[in-house]
């Protein structure tokens, strides 16, 4: 492996709960190096998901957190200047690219359409990128892949991905979990009780239930992870699921009055 992108590589299994059979469908896809879509909620584990595939089949891991300010350059690369003039610094996707890695670009639908892009020769036969202010043609290596997740539920018309993106990947859908199953996983990554963490799910279904009538969005497993968190440094549950769930999700009073009252209800 390069020495460049040695420290992406996950040295330590990352724990993920499988819902489906979502992990050999990701290894196939892989085998054939399908780009790959990952769509599902907010916080409901598309990232380490991909982080224990990486793990599983040994490659590195390159994520890039899209935001509407991300240009293509920052994907790409550009020149920088330095003591000795101007020398050109590969961008995550040129890297990944290049050495083999697996580029993971997290909520892509936030980047630009402009910057969307210059993916898409890497996503069909030709598997190159350009590098147009360098006058490269970087052929992708063997080993690399792209993945790309979004929210659906969070897109506007004016925010979603072309039909000509869309089309270049398969597509793995992701929920929350089972509640039994998330509970596992809360308890897992907390160490709060299994009884505890059958309260904070129950919590977040009931959350779940005022998406769209009132609440853009439910309580994530991430959210129960983070009150789970508290509650296991001895924190008060009432008050761990205030901060850690009711207030990050939303500021209309009688929607807080709606979940604080759920809170009460279990704890």
């Amino acid at each position: 492996m390069h020495d460049t992108i040695r420290d992406y590589q996950i040295k330590e299994e990352p724990y993920y709960r499988a819902v489906s059979d979502e992990v050999a469908l990701y290894e196939a896809a892989y085998a054939v190096r399908m780009p790959m879509m990952l769509k599902g909620p907010t916080g409901c584990g598309k990232t380490r998901f991909v982080e224990y595939m990486a793990w599983k089949l040994g490659k590195p891991l390159i994520t890039v957190a899209c935001n509407e300010d991300m240009t293509a350059s920052d994907l790409v690369g550009r020149y920088l200047l330095d003591a000795d003039g101007t020398r050109w610094q590969d961008g995550p996707l040129t890297l990944a690219a290049r050495h083999g890695a697996i580029c993971y670009l997290d909520e892509v639908v936030e980047a630009r359409q402009d910057t969307v892009v210059v993916i898409h020769p890497l996503t069909d036969n030709r598997r190159v990128l350009p590098l147009e202010k360098k006058g490269e043609l970087v052929r992708a290596h063997p080993d690399f892949q792209l993945v790309i997740s979004y929210n659906p539920g969070y897109q506007s018309l004016m925010k979603d991905l072309k039909q000509s993106t869309k089309q270049r990947f398969g597509a793995l859908d992701f929920e929350y979990p089972e509640a039994d199953l998330e509970a596992e996983i809360v308890a897992h990554e907390t160490g709060v009780s299994t009884q505890v963490a059958k309260k904070l799910v129950s919590v977040a279904e009931r959350a779940r239930n005022l998406k769209g009538h009132g609440l853009d969005e439910g309580i994530s497993t991430r959210m129960l992870v983070h009150a789970g968190s508290l509650i296991a440094r001895d924190v008060e549950p009432l008050a761990a699921c205030r901060m850690a769930l009711v207030r990050p999700l939303t500021d209309d009073p009688d929607m807080r009055d709606a979940l604080d009252a759920a809170v009460t209800t279990f704890f």
